[in-house]
């Protein structure tokens, strides 16, 4: 079986149940999964979408795929997610949607987002590309806001083979639509009740993502040992270390610090053989791609601040507390 079938039925299943959501619908990457979750809710051209501005371009790439209008807002210094006593002051009459983005695998704060939202009658989009397996107030992210959109990419905390995505969601017209948009919008062969996509989960994927899903929790707390042992080795290095609210109990997707003196200091790491990177160097406000907005660098300035001097330390499964020392090492 090719297209569909059992192994995606299966997969989809056991995440939606992993995520305690009600639904689940593989597509083809983590962007579509943005996409088709922003059209499922309604969301297209004269729409307003507040999003990050310190987030990969991913995010904004979505909002305007669908023809909505991008109105960025700032991240908490602290933990580099949006900051939601930001979001009122940047609601419109235009806003229809808000995403935010777990960020490096530690969860926004959805609370007051989420009553933002029903005060303003606003669709929450998630964009949990980077937090499998994440918590919020002891709750898996998967299900808080409207839809939920995962990327499988081979990089993420669970990875596939090649690109994958999907989406989550208590909403079952949601799921129908995003299912049924993917699928070149259709629920019946050769019947097309609205202009679709093709973006599907592929079953090799989706099989493969079946098996690692077992480990992913294992996997998990490797990460935490690690962030840990970074976190107390690291105390006193003068570095800016990862904030972590009461609340959240990230997956580590990434461990990123911060340095005034960060190229420097990358350059540093290098010579010595411990692989850095940068997540990431270019904002999206000063990407090219969006050189139409017109905006400054010091339009955004926290973004801004935060591409100069964040650096991502080596992080996964594969290393030990042990590592965290010699990185300790190395950076003093």
């Amino acid at each position: 079986r090719y297209i569909g079938g059992d192994e995606v039925a299966a997969f989809e299943a056991e995440w939606a149940a992993y995520c305690g959501a009600g639904h689940c619908v593989g597509t083809g990457n983590g962007l579509d999964a943005l996409i088709l979750a922003l059209r499922a809710c309604g969301i297209g051209p004269g729409d307003g979408v507040i999003v990050p501005s310190n987030t990969y371009i991913a995010t904004w790439l979505a909002v305007s795929a669908v023809g909505a209008t991008l109105q960025p807002v700032e991240p908490d210094p602290a933990t580099h997610n949006i900051d939601p006593s930001r979001i009122a002051a940047a609601v419109t009459p235009q806003t229809r949607a808000i995403m935010p983005v777990h960020l490096y695998g530690q969860p926004a704060d959805m609370d007051p987002i989420l009553a933002l939202a029903r005060d303003h009658d606003l669709r929450v989009i998630e964009d949990a590309a980077q937090a499998h397996g994440a918590r919020y107030k002891g709750r898996r992210i998967g299900a808080h806001g409207d839809a939920v959109c995962w990327s499988f990419y081979p990089g993420k905390n669970l990875g596939a083979m090649g690109d994958a995505g999907a989406v989550t969601t208590d909403d079952p017209e949601i799921a129908a639509r995003v299912r049924r948009l993917g699928n070149y919008g259709s629920e019946r062969k050769y019947v097309n009740v609205e202009r679709g996509v093709n973006s599907r989960l592929d079953p090799l994927q989706a099989a493969i993502l079946r098996v690692k899903l077992a480990h992913l929790d294992a996997w998990t707390e490797r990460r935490r040992a690690l962030a840990a042992a970074y976190s107390q080795a690291l105390a006193d290095t003068g570095l800016t270390l990862p904030q972590v609210p009461e609340w959240a109990e990230p997956v580590w997707h990434l461990y990123v610090v911060r340095s005034p003196a960060r190229d420097a200091l990358q350059a540093r790491l290098t010579e010595a053989g411990v692989g850095t990177l940068i997540h990431y160097p270019i904002p999206p406000h000063m990407q090219e791609a969006y050189a139409d907005l017109g905006l400054a660098p010091d339009a955004l300035p926290i973004a801004q601040q935060l591409a100069g001097e964040v650096l991502s330390l080596p992080m996964g499964p594969h290393l030990s507390p042990e590592d965290a020392g010699r990185v300790r090492e190395t950076i003093a």
